[in-house]
């Protein structure tokens, strides 16, 4: 099918514009697609591949000549793709699978004037853009994750420096006033903006904290401190904190807030590891660093988390999850989230969380609660923001390569969580063997 070309013209895309250059040194894997013939086989492949998957999508794909794969133009348009160069998108997805799929974004292959409404599209068809033969073939056609980014002692450090210290200046553009980068808790996401963000965020770390059992003199151990705020709540709560983190541009915020809060007495914050943790806790929280911890780790996290808890103590995490079967199709694959966001982690499924602790800890999980379109809706405002803030980011520094990168894994990440592939979870943890022995106790 063809249509009328002007409907690819650049005007008519309101997503940023493409770069007009880029750095080879600073973006290796954008500045130019893959060569040869070995490449242009490939891309041949996937425009294959990807033709005949979007063929029933709700999804409008658009090439320069004006030929229009995908739904047709109707009364309720689909989400418009447009191809900007086809022959180096394919040749990109040909030899990058998703890695190529967001360098070519990054580069400006292609664009979407709802970037979010397209990435849902793909995250709710997984199944059909990979026919099941060649899904059978993933672990020899995929990349595998580097063991330079696996989340042992040694490389835990440079892993999280990577993202969490990008620039303290960069994050205050498009996070709330209470510096938490986290799903916020929303009386209703739906109908939630920016002027409610700051107030769900501080009902989400209310809520951890209560089921955690934090109050007055309460040893309070965070794995992962951000920058500060959950420290700041617990101790004005009366606990006594101490938080840990690998990333020293957030220590140095949460620093200065618990100074200027008054609190130093009460918190301790610490550029240290979870695995050299010593002493005992009554209760330990951790917000959305178990996905930083890498799957050959969620033992040793688990294990220490329990070591350190006291007798009758609560743990509260919030984690992101994903569905179990996805989860373990998927472990060991270097995707472009490692690559240019969060290397060395992987999303868990709570049934992967609830074997590691029932199988290798005494705790186990006593609460839940989902919060994926919390999450949905968070994603929206930081990104609403970070759009609006970006001519203060290119003065931090930040070129328009950057720019489009933070934007799709906001938006990847958004649309993750719109499609219920993702979800974001509190769950609590206790020991069960303590309640019962304690109600024996009580009936001898």
């Amino acid at each position: 099918m063809n249509t009328d070309a002007a409907t690819t013209s650049p005007e008519a895309i309101t997503a940023p514009a493409p770069p007009s250059t880029i750095d080879p040194e600073t973006w290796p894997g954008v500045a130019s697609p893959p060569r040869g013939p070995i490449a242009r086989g490939r891309g041949r492949v996937a425009r294959r591949l990807f033709r005949r998957a979007v063929k029933d999508m709700p999804l409008r794909v658009e090439l320069p000549d004006g030929t229009i794969w995908g739904s047709p133009e109707t009364d309720d348009p689909a989400p418009r793709m447009i191809l900007r160069r086809p022959a180096d998108f394919f040749d990109r997805l040909g030899c990058g699978a998703l890695i190529g799929f967001g360098e070519a974004y990054m580069a400006g292959d292609w664009d979407a004037d709802d970037l979010e409404a397209v990435l849902e599209v793909f995250a709710r068809n997984l199944t059909s853009l990979v026919p099941a033969p060649l899904q059978r073939l993933r672990a020899a056609l995929i990349a595998r994750q580097p063991r330079s980014e696996h989340n042992s002692t040694e490389n835990s450090r440079s892993n999280i420096s990577r993202h969490y210290d990008l620039s303290n200046d960069f994050f205050r553009l498009f996070l709330d006033e209470s510096m938490t980068y986290s799903s916020a808790l929303f009386t209703d996401p739906d109908g939630a903006a920016w002027d409610d963000l700051a107030t769900a965020q501080h009902r989400k770390i209310d809520r951890l904290l209560d089921q955690a059992g934090v109050g007055e003199g309460t040893r309070l151990l965070e794995i992962g401190t951000g920058w500060g705020e959950l420290a700041v709540r617990a101790a004005r709560r009366g606990a006594r904190v101490r938080t840990v983190t690998l990333s020293t541009a957030q220590a140095e915020i949460a620093r200065q807030r618990v100074a200027e809060e008054g609190l130093d007495e009460l918190v301790d914050v610490d550029v240290l590891d979870y695995r050299f943790v010593e002493g005992e806790f009554d209760a330990i929280v951790s917000v959305e660093m178990i996905e930083a911890v890498g799957y050959q780790y969620w033992t040793t996290y688990f294990q220490k988390i329990d070591e350190l808890l006291a007798p009758g103590g609560k743990v509260a995490i919030q984690a992101i999850t994903m569905p179990h079967e996805r989860m373990m199709a998927t472990r060991n694959t270097y995707t472009w989230i490692h690559k240019y966001i969060f290397p060395g982690g992987l999303i868990p499924s709570v049934q992967a969380i609830d074997e590691t602790v029932s199988r290798h800890t005494s705790l186990r999980i006593a609460d839940r609660l989902g919060m994926g379109l919390h999450y949905a809706r968070t994603l929206r405002l930081w990104e609403d923001r970070f759009t609006a803030t970006f001519d203060e980011a290119r003065e931090l520094g930040f070129d328009d390569v950057f720019r489009r990168m933070w934007k799709f894994y906001l938006n990847y990440s958004e649309a993750g969580f719109a499609a219920r592939y993702l979800d974001v979870e509190q769950i609590v943890f206790t020991r069960p063997s303590e309640a019962a022995e304690a109600s024996e106790k009580g009936e001898a």
